[in-house]
């Protein structure tokens, strides 16, 4: 069966042919690809790269392509947000998986090992700032996957709807990290189910000015248990990676360096620290 051409309309290309968002041509882009949210976070990572052979950049998507030894890396910010993820993840699957001149998709599909190190904060009174945490799944309180097919019929998955349906999440989302990236960079990390919110504010139980309608989120997602498994923190990205990687086959992981506490209200005092101690915990796993 022939492949159906994709149109310039569904997948847009730069004059030069680089994909649109991201400006990478195929060839910049490594099999093992760090995402990070912060643009200025990217020359955190890549300054412990032994060398650096790409820079590209187009609004928040800044791309550093280099070395750690013989091992070639990619660095992308990719903002904040599940819609950015969006984005993110759908232009790296077509630099590996379509050929742009042709527009076709290929015969034999590519896998990228994708490994978010990002910032979270920790609802669970156990897991105190400083953490450096692997997410086992992510959980989706966001909308992006009603608009992709997937099939999501697991026991867990039926035990979060019936435990969020009292505050309207009932139509939350959940997907596994990859095993093989877990074990072995998650590997003496705490790990534990993260949550992704569609915002910073209320979204994650924030209360400023506006009012906030559902106020009891923090608490039904760390009353959460499933066998051995529980919600642990909160952010913007995870379960967007997750979910589309798996959608497209592709291999991911989230580390999170948890910079605050939901449950005791604070912040961390020096949360670059943290944070550059997740960076070497990945880098030295890779």
């Amino acid at each position: 069966m022939m492949s159906k051409v994709i149109s310039e309309a569904d997948l847009i290309l730069n004059p030069d042919g680089s994909v649109y968002h991201l400006n990478l041509m195929p060839e910049d882009l490594a099999a093992t690809v760090i995402t990070v949210g912060d643009p200025e976070r990217v020359a955190e990572v890549s300054k412990y790269f032994d060398r650096i052979e790409l820079v590209k950049g187009k609004r928040e998507f800044l791309t550093h392509t280099g070395y750690i030894g013989s091992k070639r890396v990619s660095v992308i910010s990719t903002g904040i947000g599940t819609d950015n993820i969006d984005i993110v993840l759908n232009e790296l699957d077509a630099l590996v998986n379509i050929d742009l001149s042709s527009r076709l998709v290929k015969e034999q599909l590519n896998s990228l090992e994708i490994i978010r190190i990002g910032t979270s904060g920790s609802i669970q009174a156990d897991i105190p700032m400083g953490t450096i945490l692997a997410s086992s799944y992510g959980l989706g309180l966001d909308a992006l996957m009603r608009f992709y097919r997937y099939d999501q019929h697991t026991p867990i998955s039926k035990a979060l709807t019936d435990h969020l349906s009292p505050v309207n999440l009932a139509n939350a989302y959940i997907f596994e990290a990859d095993a093989g990236l877990l074990s072995r960079i998650g590997n003496g990390l705490e790990q534990g189910i993260t949550a992704t919110a569609p915002g910073f504010y209320a979204p994650q139980g924030r209360t400023v000015r506006a009012e906030n309608k559902v106020p009891d989120l923090i608490a039904a997602l760390n009353s959460f248990r499933f066998e051995r498994h529980r919600v642990t923190n909160l952010e913007m990205e995870t379960a967007g990676i997750y979910a589309l990687a798996e959608v497209l086959g592709h291999r991911a992981l989230s580390v999170n360096a948890i910079l605050a506490s939901r449950l005791e209200y604070r912040f961390a005092k020096e949360p670059q620290q943290i944070v550059e101690k997740a960076i070497k915990s990945v880098l030295e796993r890779l």
